[in-house]
């Protein structure tokens, strides 16, 4: 019996791109404002590449979104004459536009129906949070690789899933649309994994899948078949 049913989040339940895209841009209008010697220096891309460089240089923090921007805007900060006082401000501005997403069509209805019948739960590596996105009322839980010290396929997330959910992997399955990081890290673990390829990606033969679907609409009627299953 499937008892538990996880999701990754960005480019599984909205599009993450044109997320990151505005709050960037939001944060850039910002900081014109309040700040303006950094966005006459570096533009939205020119600071997501400050991120990168970060990610570079301190690869212990990969998995820890959050405090790769939080050190890219204090470089941007020092390099243009300020005080790191106005990170936290500008990181504040950042996230809270990253939280406002666009679900895909078929996200809540799914969601909804699951939710009557099993434990739902969220694995990301990204920092999205989901009550300021609305899904708090549909999740028992999330895992997030800044709380946990490392980023999927790695499989402590998914053991602090099950954990949460209360049952063993074997009960669980978890959705998502990277092929790496969320179904090789979900059957290392010892779930079922599915991969959500919406644009009909081509796959290698070495990542195997225990389903993909074009749309979420198709989870329901595959968990349904294999919780029949002796």
């Amino acid at each position: 019996m499937i008892r538990a049913i996880t999701f990754d989040l960005d480019d599984t339940l909205w599009a993450i791109g044109p997320v990151i895209d505005k709050a960037e841009r939001i944060l850039h209008d910002w900081l014109q404002q309040h700040y303006p010697r950094i966005p006459d220096r570096f533009d939205p891309a020119a600071l997501r590449n400050l991120r990168d460089e970060v990610e570079q240089s301190l690869p212990h923090l990969a998995h820890d979104v959050g405090a790769l921007r939080r050190a890219g805007l204090q470089r941007a900060a020092q390099q243009c004459g300020y005080d790191a006082g106005m990170v936290e401000p500008a990181f504040s501005v950042l996230w809270e536009a990253r939280n406002q997403v666009e679900f895909f069509a078929d996200v809540l209805p799914v969601l909804e129906g699951l939710a009557e019948d099993y434990v739902l739960g969220a694995i990301t590596n990204g920092n999205a949070d989901l009550q300021r996105v609305g899904l708090d009322h549909l999740f028992r839980f999330s895992i997030r690789a800044v709380e946990i010290g490392c980023a999927k396929p790695d499989r402590a997330l998914f053991e602090a899933a099950a954990t949460e959910a209360g049952c063993s992997a074997e009960a669980m399955v978890h959705v998502g649309d990277d092929l790496h990081a969320d179904v090789f890290g979900a059957r290392q673990a010892g779930m079922r994994g599915v991969w959500v390829n919406r644009q009909g990606q081509s796959r290698s033969r070495e990542l195997e899948v225990d389903a993909e679907v074009r749309t979420l609409a198709d989870i329901p009627g595959l968990i349904s078949r294999w919780s029949r299953e002796p």
